[in-house]
């Protein structure tokens, strides 16, 4: 067995085909498949399931995986150990972005052209994706890092999180949705002149007059992010725990599409906290939840057991810094979110780091 083979093997699991494995090791693709039957010849299995439109790995492939990127992770870091001593790191990271985020709350593109400049020779891959499969990722290993979006209170088995936003869920809604009806908002006005439901008392409000209950969702058509993605998972828990199932007509991965599709009055749109001059702009009202109120969170992934090498772990280090000092009044856009069962205003949790072992 010849770590070449291995790394033929893990390249054609990773792309689902022989041709995009050949474009990404710049190999002729005959020769990889050479080398992946002799692989197979030798360990008496085979690896790869071949008669589909993809190529996927078999149940012996699925088995040896993990190994398989152990080994050449392990060789790989072996190499970056020798090239700290001259100052010079290389290697291939992988991250993952929920969508939107990269673009709207984070200058990313920023911090990854710092790190470049600092690190010329580390080969960065990202990739958009939904938490659920970034997640997933992380935990088998094809993803090193991921901004994600989060559903749970607890991370999952084997990954560690810094998070980064943590804002309310929000219901925005065109100035004249029925929401806003003056039997609806009884005394106090202040939503229909463009501030946040906060004091008015109706009977879509809890007892406090506080905010908007869940309910009042109910049958109405309401516009949120995908399925996959932390916002809509909230949501969705958030109308079961209400007892109905949340009827969403419009879903897309822009927040600000969202509250422009609710500023023409085609439903309610579920958001994290949409900044003042930004509703007003779109002629917006937004509405607050009662408690327990829904929050939006974002947070930076990564594996507990740590980054497969130096490389890795220097993006690791240079996100963890400068993706922390996001303000969270910058955050109203976090294109993936879960919630708590807390409430309040938003949070900027730079240091918060929750571990959860294998």
């Amino acid at each position: 067995m010849e770590l070449r083979q291995l790394q033929y093997f893990v390249a054609v699991v990773e792309e689902a085909g022989f041709t995009r494995a050949a474009a990404r090791l710049h190999v002729a693709q005959p020769g990889i498949s050479a080398q992946i039957r002799q692989l197979e010849r030798e360990l008496g299995q085979p690896l790869l399931d071949r008669s589909g439109r993809t190529v996927t790995p078999t149940e012996a492939g699925a088995a040896l995986l993990p190994y398989a990127r152990t080994a050449l992770a392990a060789v790989e870091g072996a190499r970056q150990v020798v090239d700290e001593f001259s100052g010079l790191l290389r290697g291939r990271v992988t991250i993952g972005v929920v969508s939107g985020a990269a673009v709207h709350e984070f200058d990313l593109a920023a911090a990854l052209a710092a790190f470049h400049e600092q690190h010329p020779r580390i080969e960065v891959t990202l990739t958009e994706d939904s938490s659920e499969r970034m997640l997933a990722a992380l935990q088998d290993g094809s993803l090193d890092i991921a901004l994600v979006g989060l559903a749970d209170e607890e991370p999952p088995a084997g990954v560690c999180l810094q998070v980064l936003i943590d804002e309310p869920l929000v219901a925005a809604v065109a100035p004249d949705d029925a929401l806003l009806a003056d039997d609806s908002l009884g005394p106090d006005r202040s939503a229909r002149r463009g501030g946040t439901l906060d004091t008015a008392v109706s009977p879509l409000t809890d007892a406090g007059g506080t905010g908007l209950r869940l309910e009042a969702l109910r049958d109405r058509p309401l516009i949120s992010l995908p399925r996959g993605t932390g916002t809509r998972r909230v949501l969705e828990r958030a109308c079961a725990r209400a007892g109905f199932r949340p009827r969403v007509v419009f879903e897309a991965a822009d927040p600000r599409f969202l509250a422009q599709l609710a500023a023409r009055g085609l439903g309610v749109a579920a958001v994290p906290r949409i900044p003042e001059h930004l509703a007003s702009a779109l002629g917006l009202r937004v509405l607050t939840f009662a408690e327990p109120q829904p929050r939006a969170r974002i947070a930076l992934a990564w594996r507990t057991t740590g980054p497969t090498g130096p490389a890795a772990g220097a993006l690791l280090n240079r996100l963890r810094t400068g993706l922390g000092t996001v303000d969270a009044a910058s955050s109203a856009h976090a294109a993936e979110a879960a919630s708590g069962a807390r409430g309040g205003t938003s949070v900027r949790n730079r240091e918060a780091v929750v571990h959860r072992p294998n």
